[in-house]
């Protein structure tokens, strides 16, 4: 007895002296740098203790990582900054050069890495989004064709024209006219999910219809609890906690469990389905994007599921996210909505692709959006071999180089003085012959919304065609205003950028 009691006590005898230690550093700390609530996040750069780094002051800031991050970086040399825990270095940056160096000139010694494929396989399994080499090579190769003009003119021309006149703007008139509350982040995920569903699977899941499909209904509850869930991964400070609660099948990896196992039944069975339809069809002359998938012949069931969610998630997350902070930030700003309004209001009623197109200063609206307020705030990669950065700092084999375009676009060396402006104006040039706009694109590796390189985003056009289409449809008719006055919406980061709780929204018919 007293030898096991010898075994208890001794470590504890170790471990109790760096205790207090720490302990007096961090009271120290907390008492010179002022208070430390949500609303005066700890200013400046982290502090690294001995042995442990900056263990202390990511949970310290969870309630507002990104802007927390954002001030890290604003305030380091070369907006690079390396985290220190324990032994592990993560770097985070917001360096043009640096995210051109890691997404194209060395973009094979930076591949998404074990770390990110392993906590995400549950959930994207090896889809695009959570592949790396000779995978991710194929399942590109099998899934671009279905992003080239032909295809955005289909989108346009189709899928959003009809769910706009059918399902989005019936939806509104009724809102107005019973003057009642919406949440718009979620008419817009539903909208989303929609056409993406139709235009890369051929399936309609009748999610703006008032009688939201039961399966739909509840595959959407479960996609948003998977995301949720699997993302708190990221930050656990010991993988093998997750692993061991994935184990055991207890607390959040059990819910997380059931979510996926519910989005995987829905997915494979959208598999199955097209299978059956392509067995019975005699032309493929008109073919949608799970159909170039299956028709390869060199896909499984499992592959195809997986690549079905993967398409799910960007489709329906990163545009709804994207739509939800531009309509907050129009509201907020009078001049730039009546930009907008007069833009459309000279476009014909029904726009094709080249129609569209021509919209530059709503383009430039979303363009200067999504600065702020970027779909997905931060993407990291894993160093296959040791390397260099551009600003000298050494990446060792293992360590992940994370890339924030959330802090990119509130840099004032990037976009000036007034970056925390939203000013269409600054993507905008006017042209000395017309007077008119016109667009002036930035480097991809400067605004990385749509990241760059060899992964830069597919449905990137796409995207853009949707979204703009979306607004000349909703503010030709409407105005969309925050609910109550004054709304502040709160960013969260999963997989993608939400606002937490939602946008409660009222509906305003235009005179």
């Amino acid at each position: 007895m007293s030898q096991q009691l010898e075994f208890i006590v001794s470590p504890l005898l170790f471990i109790i002296p760096f205790v207090f230690f720490f302990y007096f550093l961090i009271r120290k700390n907390k008492i010179s740098s002022g208070s430390s609530s949500p609303a005066n996040i700890s200013r400046k750069v982290p502090t690294a203790y001995p042995l442990i780094g900056h263990i202390f002051a990511a949970p310290k800031n969870r309630d507002l990582m990104m802007p927390w991050i954002a001030e890290v970086l604003q305030n380091s040399p070369n907006a690079t900054f390396t985290f220190k825990r324990f032994s592990r270095r993560n770097i985070i940056t917001a360096n043009p050069a640096i995210v051109q160096h890691i997404l194209k000139t060395q973009f094979y010694k930076y591949p998404k890495g074990p770390f990110f494929r392993n906590n995400l396989h549950d959930l994207l399994g090896s889809g695009i989004f959570n592949a790396d080499g000779d995978r991710w090579k194929f399942e590109r190769q099998i899934s671009s064709p279905e992003f080239n003009t032909k295809s955005l003119r289909k989108f346009v021309g189709t899928v959003v024209e009809a769910e706009l006149s059918e399902c989005l703007l019936p939806l509104l008139c009724t809102a107005n006219t019973e003057n009642s509350v919406l949440d718009l982040q979620d008419i817009l995920q539903r909208f989303a999910f929609d056409n993406i569903c139709k235009i890369a699977f051929g399936f309609d899941p009748k999610s703006l219809s008032p009688s939201f499909p039961q399966p739909q209904a509840e595959f959407a509850v479960a996609f948003d609890e998977a995301v949720k869930l699997i993302t708190g991964r990221f930050p656990t400070m010991f993988p093998a906690v997750w692993k061991m609660k994935r184990a055991l099948n207890i607390r959040s990896e059990k819910q997380l469990g059931l979510a996926v196992s519910h989005i995987r039944q829905f997915a494979r069975s959208i598999v199955r389905e097209k299978r059956r339809e392509l067995e019975e069809k005699s032309s493929l002359e008109t073919v949608d994007l799970l159909s170039r998938i299956l028709n390869s012949g060199q896909l499984d069931e499992d592959l195809a599921t997986d690549m079905v969610i993967s398409f799910i998630l960007a489709g329906r997350d990163t545009t709804s996210a994207a739509l939800t902070w531009f309509f907050w930030l129009v509201s907020c700003n009078y001049q730039v909505e009546e930009e907008i309004v007069k833009e459309i209001k000279e476009m014909k009623d029904t726009m094709d692709y080249d129609g569209v197109k021509d919209m530059v200063y709503t383009h430039a609206s979303l363009c200067e959006s999504m600065r702020l307020y970027p779909p997905v705030p931060h993407d990291a990669k894993e160093a296959a071999e040791d390397d260099v950065l551009p600003d000298g700092t050494i990446v060792k084999k293992g360590m992940r180089v994370t890339y924030h375009p959330y802090t990119m676009g509130r840099l004032e060396s990037l976009w000036g003085k007034d970056w925390a402006e939203f000013r269409p104006e600054r993507w905008l040039e006017r042209e000395e012959s017309s007077g008119k706009w016109r667009f002036v694109a930035r480097d991809p590796y400067t605004y990385t919304v749509f990241q760059a390189g060899p992964r830069i985003c597919l449905g990137k056009e796409m995207a853009f065609l949707q979204m703009q289409r979306i607004v000349a449809g909703v503010m030709r008719r409407y105005r969309v205003g925050p609910a109550e006055k004054g709304f502040e919406p709160v960013f969260v980061s999963y997989l993608t950028s939400k606002m937490k709780g939602g946008f409660p929204v009222r509906i305003e018919r235009r005179e």
